[in-house]
Formats: structure tokens, sequence, C-alpha cells
């Protein structure tokens, strides 16, 4: 099958109320098989200029439905609103995948996944293909209360060892990734660490890693307009290899880039 994204109408063929987040299921004919983790899909809302940007939480190969995959709403504007109260059967244009997706080690070396949130969802199908590649991997789930911790009880069915935190202590160990990253890296022994989610937490995983001498990569969440690179429209401030500071697309070179080429105090 070729590479790059695709255009196509899919199909709501699945919808549930989890926590705080909504979940959605959709057919999407050519997107599921191209996928890879890290990548994102948009979607298009009817009324709407802009399209709406999803990480992929989970791809189902083999369905009664065909391939399909999942994304994880939380409601926060009239777009994503309009999104969570689509029923089963609602067609929706769907473009993907987009995005530049996690590197995966060539070696089975010990990973360390942390994600915050909803944006955590890459991280899922990132572990199981690093798992496939005999990997090592430690999953850290955060959020700031138990509602807002996505798939707390799967992760656990996804990695050698489970941490979850949350800001108020309602589950888990009490703080945020900020409080524990130095920790968690050092405790995990990992020579990759990866890490979805809001921008101060893909900064304090980055720093605690680089600190430990381990290799990181971040998924950053950025306003992709368009999800193509055609707008540029999503600015993310980097260093380049010969060390000059660029702008780059966080739809086109991300949104997965290395945590120590992210220039944090500019974006």
């Amino acid at each position: 099958m070729p590479d790059g994204p695709v255009h196509v109408e899919g199909e709501v063929v699945a919808t549930k109320r989890i926590g705080g987040y909504r979940h959605l299921t959709l057919t999407a004919p050519g997107i599921p098989e191209r996928f890879r983790a890290g990548s994102f899909v948009a979607l298009t809302v009817d009324g709407h200029v802009t399209r709406r940007a999803f990480w992929v939480h989970r791809v189902r190969a083999l369905s009664a439905l065909g391939p399909t995959l999942d994304v994880v709403l939380e409601t926060r504007g009239s777009g994503t609103a309009r999104l969570a109260t689509l029923p089963v059967g609602a067609k929706v244009a769907i473009t993907g995948p987009l995005g530049r997706p996690f590197a995966l080690p060539k070696d089975a070396v010990s990973c360390l996944l942390v994600g915050e949130g909803y944006a955590a969802a890459p991280l899922f199908p990132l572990a199981e293909r690093l798992r496939e590649r005999g990997c090592s991997v430690s999953l850290v789930v955060s959020a700031p209360d138990e509602a807002h911790l996505l798939s707390a009880l799967e992760a656990r069915r996804s990695a050698r060892s489970v941490t979850v935190l949350t800001a108020d202590g309602s589950v888990g160990l009490r703080g945020t990734v900020a409080d524990h990253a130095a920790d968690l890296v050092a405790r995990s022994e990992a020579d990759v660490v990866y890490a979805a989610g809001p921008h101060d937490v893909l900064h304090a995983v980055a720093s605690a890693a680089e600190a430990a001498g381990a290799w990181s990569q971040v998924a950053i969440e950025s306003p992709t307009p368009c999800g193509t690179g055609l707008c540029h429209g999503c600015p993310l401030p980097v260093v380049g290899e010969d060390g000059v500071d660029r702008v780059v697309r966080a739809c086109t070179e991300g949104p997965v880039v290395r945590g120590d080429r992210v220039r944090w105090d500019a974006l």
C-alpha cells in the first residue's frame, strides 16, 4: 500500500462516554492500514472552516466492519462538541494519517512512555509496537483527576509496569509529571523516553531524560488548521541538526520531534 495521507468518508460505528472523554470508533478506508503510532487524523466539522486534529488511540485491523480506528475527544469548543454528539451511522470526512510518527528503536531497549490526559492516546499503539520489538515498556498515565485518566486499566495490559499520577491524589500517586519526572526516568532506567501531553509535561520529561542521558521524543499538540502543512498555521520552534534556530510546521515536521530539539522557551 502506498504511503501518505488519504481523504475519505468515514462512519461512526461506536461512541462511548468514559470519564471526561468521548471515545469514537470510526471506519476510515485506507487510514488504519497506513497508520503508525504518533501520527494523527483530521476530522471535518460541518459548519466549521478548519478541521479538528485527533490522536489515534487504537487501530483494529480486523473487525466485522473492516479496519477501524479510535479517537478520544475532550469537548473544548463548538467543533469538538459537535463531533462528540455524532450518532452511530453518522458520516464524517477524515484525512490521515498525518504528521511524523514516533521513531522506533532498532534494538530491544528499555523504554519509558509518559502521557497526560487524552493526549496519552498515541502511547498505547506505541507500546504495542515496542513490545513486538522486544522492548521493555514502562508506562506512566497522568491527569488532574480520576475522570481525566485515559485507559488506566488498559495500560496494565500494555506495559511491564504502570504508574498512575493524579494531581489531586484521587488515584495513584499524588502530584504532576513535573513533580515526579526525574524519579520516573531514573527508576525506569530507560534508554528511550517518549512523552505525549501538554507542553509543560513534555518539557519536564524531555529535561529529565536529557539529564539522565536518555534519548527523548515528544508528541507536540498544536492547533493544526489544515493538518497538511499548506497553511503554515502550526509553527513549532526548534533547533536544527546544525544548531540553527528554526520554525517548522508541527503537522508535517512534527508532531513527534526530539525533546532536546524543541525551543521550549519560545513555544
